[in-house]
């Protein structure tokens, strides 16, 4: 049985994108990305361009500063349902940043 036909269990997935070189994309994060049921994105105009590079389809939804509380409830209830939400930042791993020089 392929990968791809087991279905994605249930829960929040972190997935890392480039950062500047689409190539750096790894198979397992596009497979999560098309397997999952919505993508919650900081910039859902940034993620569609890597979606469309990769032929992805999966919906997405805003989830930034500016809206992460409530955001949040609707996505811990999603995932209470049983849905599969992969988490991306515009370049990196989802909330891992570097430190602010001081």
């Amino acid at each position: 049985m392929d990968q791809q036909d087991t279905p994605l269990a249930p829960g929040l997935y972190l997935v890392a994108t480039p950062i500047g070189n689409l190539g750096d994309m790894t198979l397992r994060a596009i497979d999560t990305l098309k397997r999952a049921d919505r993508i919650a994105c900081e910039d859902t105009r940034q993620t569609q361009k890597l979606l469309n590079h990769f032929g992805i389809t999966t919906p997405t939804v805003s989830c930034h500063e500016h809206n992460e509380r409530s955001r949040a409830v609707e996505l811990v209830e999603a995932l209470k349902a049983g849905a599969r939400i992969a988490l991306v930042s515009d370049a990196g791993m989802p909330g891992i940043s570097d430190p602010v020089p001081g």
